[in-house]
């Protein structure tokens, strides 16, 4: 009788841990929206390289991974910033920032902040990505399963 209980008790487990396998991968089968909405700048290093460090695990995980910076974040991607940045236990954002691309991640960034903050396409030339408005950060907020902010 002992012996019965302990191999339905075995299979029950193998059983579950089966199930938990599947649903795992039908959920990255579906890959999910990530937006990650990044305010915190070069005066916060350690914040602006946690938002892309997010940005680059989402990339590694196989979601979709689109950026959008404001505010003071949008010198995050100036070269010599990528280069310099590093937050305290959050990474070099020039490392992070090279996952992001490889993986298909692609950077919005506010229109408005940039032009004050003296943001030229020059700077962005070669880079994946974009001057947007604030309507294409409410657009990709709705359609994002999930958005961080930083």
């Amino acid at each position: 009788m002992k012996g019965i209980i302990n191999t339905l008790l075995i299979l029950a487990m193998i059983l579950s841990a089966n199930y938990v396998l599947a649903q795992t991968e039908n959920s990255n089968q579906s890959k999910l929206k990530i937006l990650i909405h990044i305010t915190s700048g070069p005066e916060n290093p350690t914040k602006a390289a946690l938002g892309f460090l997010v940005a680059k695990t989402a990339v590694e995980e196989g979601y979709s991974v689109n950026l959008f910076l404001a505010g003071d974040a949008v010198q995050l991607l100036r070269d010599d910033v990528l280069d310099n940045l590093s937050g305290l236990g959050t990474g070099n954002l020039r490392s992070h920032y090279e996952t992001i691309v490889q993986g298909g991640g692609k950077f919005y960034l506010s229109g408005m902040s940039s032009k004050s903050r003296g943001l030229t396409e020059t700077e962005i030339n070669n880079k994946p990505a974009a001057f947007a408005m604030p309507k294409v950060l409410l657009q990709l907020s709705v359609e994002s399963d999930r958005m961080f902010v930083y």
